[in-house]
C-alpha cells in the first residue's frame, strides 16, 4: 500500500496548488503501468549551493526567447496553428514574432511537411507578372488576429520566376521524405529585377494592409540557409538576390528593418566562410540593384546542436549549438560597423529537422519529455554569457517549433503542441517570460562552466545551474539540472540563497513553478491514459491542463533575514524550477 498511499500524496499537493483535476485513479493506474515514473531518490551527494545577489547587475535581460518559427506557413491558419499562436501571444509581455518559410512559394495552399505555398506571384501568357495575396494575406491576417509580429522571411523563389539551371533538371516541389530543398523553388530568379519588383510589391501591399508603423516593427529576412541547397547557386548570386531584395523593400518602405543572411552553423567552416564573405559584402560592396551602400539593420545565422544515441540513450549535443553561437558572435564582434547590430539566431534549436518526427529517428523522442526544456534552459543561459563575452547584442534565440496539424499524438516532432495540447517543452518559454529587468550576479556549486559547455557540452558531472532577473519589486531564479545524456538517476538537493534584496523589505510572496515528470508535463498524463491515439472528450481535456505551467507548491510568504532569504529544494534529472519573489 505504500505506493498507493505515494500516489494520493502527490494528487493531494497538485490539486492543492490548482494544478491538473485528474482522478486519482488514473494516476495509480498510470503508477501501476510504470508509465508516471515514481519521484526520483534523494541526493545521496552534498547539496548544490546556489547564491544570487541581486544587488550585482550582470547585463540586461532582454526577451530573446519570444521568437519562433515553422517551415509549413499554411499551418498558420489551421485549428490549432490558430490556437498556437494565441497561446505564444499570451505568454510573454514583450512582443512575439514568428518567421514561415514559404512565404512566396507557388502552389495551392496545401501544407505538407517541410513545404506551404501562397501563390502570391505568377506570370501571364506575356511575362507579366500577376499578384494574388489571398493565401498570403490569411497568413499574415492570423498573425494579427493572434497578436504577434511577423518576421518576414523573403523566400522562396516563385515558380513563373525561377530560373532554369544547368544539370538541375527537377521539379518545382519535391515531397518529403525526398530532400525538400532540391526543388526548383530554391533556384535563383530568372530575372533580378522582377525579384527586386516582387520585394516591393510584397512590402507596399503590406504596409497597405496593416499600416506604415505596424509594418515597421517587423523584420525583412532575405532567403534562408543560402550556404547550403535551399540556394542552387553560388555565393555572389546570394549577394545579388539580397541586393535587390533590400532596395524593394526599402523603395516600399523606407527605414524597413532588413538583414540576413540566415546561414548554417558557423561552427561548421564552409557556413563560417560564407557568412564572412556576406559581411564582407555589405561592409564594403555596393548594392547591385543601385549602386548604393547597402542596409543591414540585424545578422541573421542559425545555431544547431546535434543529438545521438549512444548505448540505447539519447545524447544531446549542446557544445555544437553553443560552438556556432561562439564563433557568430566572435565574427560579427570583429565588424566595428556591425558589432552592436541585433543579432537573430533565427534558428536555435536542439537539432536540425523539426519535421523529422522519432519515427524517422528515434533520437527526437527526446522532445516529448523533459529533456529538452531542460537543454533550451542551459542553452538560454548559455547565449547570453556568450553575447556578454564578445560583447555583441543578440536580439533572439528563435526556436523553430510550432505544431504539426493531423499527425499522431506525441510523434516525436519537434513542436510546442501536438494536437492542441502543450508540450512540457512548451512550459521553459512560459517560465523565461516570468522574469524581467536586469540579469544578476549568479553562483553554482554545481555549475558546468561556459568553456566545458562550449568544448564537450554535459557529459560528466550535471549542469545545475541557475539564471537570476531583477525587476521592479520582483525578482526570479531559473533553475535546473540538466544533462546531455538522458536516463534516471536520483535528484539532487539544491540550497539557494538569495541576497540583495532592498532594506526596507521583511517579507516576500514565493511562487515555484516546476517542470518535471509530474509537474507542467502532458506526455506523461498521456502515457498514463495508454497513450490513446483517440482520446475521449475527459481525456483530452486533462491533458490540455497538463500541458500549462504549474506551481510545484502553495505560494507562500518567506521571511527575509539580512536582505536575504535562503530556500531549499530537491531537483530531479532534467528538472527546471523557476523561484518566483514578488514583494
Amino acid at each position: 500500500m505504500k505506493e498507493r498511499r505515494d500516489v494520493r500524496v502527490f494528487f493531494d499537493r497538485m490539486r492543492g496548488v490548482g494544478a491538473v483535476a485528474l482522478t486519482v485513479g488514473a494516476y495509480l493506474s498510470a503508477y501501476a503501468q510504470g508509465t508516471v515514473p515514481p519521484p526520483a531518490p534523494a541526493s545521496s551527494q552534498a547539496p548544490v549551493v546556489i547564491g544570487v545577489d541581486l544587488a550585482r547587475i550582470v547585463g540586461p535581460y532582454k526577451p530573446i526567447y519570444s521568437w519562433f518559427g515553422y517551415d509549413e506557413a499554411n499551418y498558420t491558419t489551421m485549428r490549432h496553428g490558430t490556437e498556437l499562436l494565441k497561446e505564444l501571444h499570451d505568454l510573454s509581455p514583450a512582443p512575439v514574432y514568428i518567421r514561415a518559410h514559404h512565404l512566396l512559394t507557388s502552389g495551392d495552399g496545401v501544407a505538407e511537411l517541410k513545404f506551404s505555398s501562397t501563390n502570391v506571384y505568377s506570370e501571364d501568357a506575356d511575362g507579366k507578372p500577376v499578384y494574388d495575396f489571398k493565401i498570403f494575406d490569411g497568413i499574415f491576417d492570423a498573425y494579427k488576429a493572434a497578436g504577434v509580429r511577423p518576421m518576414v522571411e523573403l523566400g522562396f523563389m516563385p515558380k513563373d520566376l525561377a530560373a532554369d539551371l544547368p544539370n538541375r533538371h527537377e521539379p518545382y516541389q519535391v515531397h518529403y521524405p525526398k530532400s525538400t530543398i532540391s526543388g526548383k523553388s530554391n533556384n535563383p530568379p530568372k530575372d533580378y529585377a522582377k525579384w527586386g519588383e516582387l520585394a516591393r510589391v510584397v512590402t507596399a501591399h503590406l504596409v497597405e494592409r496593416y499600416g506604415k508603423e505596424t509594418v515597421l516593427q517587423w523584420y525583412f529576412e532575405v532567403w534562408n540557409e543560402p550556404d547550403i541547397d535551399y540556394w542552387h547557386t553560388t555565393p555572389e548570386e546570394y549577394w545579388k538576390l539580397y541586393d535587390y531584395a533590400v532596395a524593394g523593400v526599402r523603395a516600399a518602405l523606407p527605414g524597413a528593418r532588413v538583414g540576413g543572411p540566415a546561414s548554417t552553423s558557423p561552427g561548421n567552416p564552409k557556413a563560417y566562410g560564407f557568412l564572412k564573405n556576406f559581411l564582407d559584402h555589405v561592409d564594403t560592396g555596393k548594392s547591385a540593384a543601385n549602386g548604393k551602400a547597402l542596409p543591414m539593420d540585424f545578422i541573421s545565422f542559425h545555431a544547431k546542436g546535434f543529438p545521438t544515441i549512444k548505448e540505447g540513450k539519447v545524447t544531446m549535443g549542446l557544445n555544437r549549438e553553443m560552438k556556432d553561437a561562439d564563433q557568430g558572435f566572435d565574427l560579427i564582434s570583429k565588424y566595428p560597423k556591425f558589432r552592436n547590430l541585433p543579432i537573430i539566431i533565427s534558428e536555435a534549436d536542439p537539432e536540425g529537422c523539426a519535421a523529422c518526427s522519432s519515427k524517422v529517428n528515434p533520437a527526437n523522442n527526446y522532445r516529448n519529455g523533459t529533456l529538452y526544456p531542460a537543454y533550451t534552459a542551459a542553452a538560454f543561459k548559455g547565449l547570453f554569457e556568450l553575447q556578454d563575452r564578445h560583447k555583441v547584442n543578440l536580439l533572439s534565440m528563435l526556436s523553430w517549433s510550432f505544431e504539426f496539424e493531423d499527425k499522431d499524438y506525441f510523434e516525436g516532432f519537434r513542436s510546442l503542441a501536438t494536437n492542441g495540447v502543450d508540450k512540457p517543452v512548451l512550459n521553459v518559454f512560459r517560465m523565461f517570460a516570468l522574469m524581467s529587468g536586469n540579469r544578476v550576479m549568479t553562483t553554482s556549486s554545481g555549475q558546468v562552466p561556459l568553456d566545458t559547455l562550449l568544448s564537450t557540452g554535459v557529459r560528466e558531472n550535471a549542469d545545475v545551474d541557475a539564471l537570476a532577473t531583477m525587476g521592479d519589486r520582483e525578482a526570479a531564479v531559473l533553475a535546473w539540472n540538466y544533462h546531455d545524456v538522458d536516463g534516471a538517476a536520483e535528484a539532487t538537493s539544491v540550497n539557494v540563497a538569495i541576497a540583495g534584496i532592498p532594506s526596507n523589505v521583511h517579507r516576500v510572496l514565493l511562487e515555484h513553478y516546476r517542470l518535471d515528470d509530474t509537474h507542467s508535463n502532458a506526455y506523461t498524463i498521456w502515457k498514463g491514459m495508454g497513450s490513446p491515439q483517440h482520446p475521449t472528450t475527459e481525456q483530452y481535456a486533462q491533458l490540455k491542463a497538463a500541458g500549462q505551467l504549474e506551481l510545484f507548491s502553495s505560494p507562500e510568504w518567506v521571511d527575509v533575514e539580512h536582505g536575504q532569504v535562503r530556500l531549499t529544494t530537491e531537483l530531479p534529472r532534467q528538472s527546471v524550477s523557476l523561484l518566483h519573489l514578488k514583494w
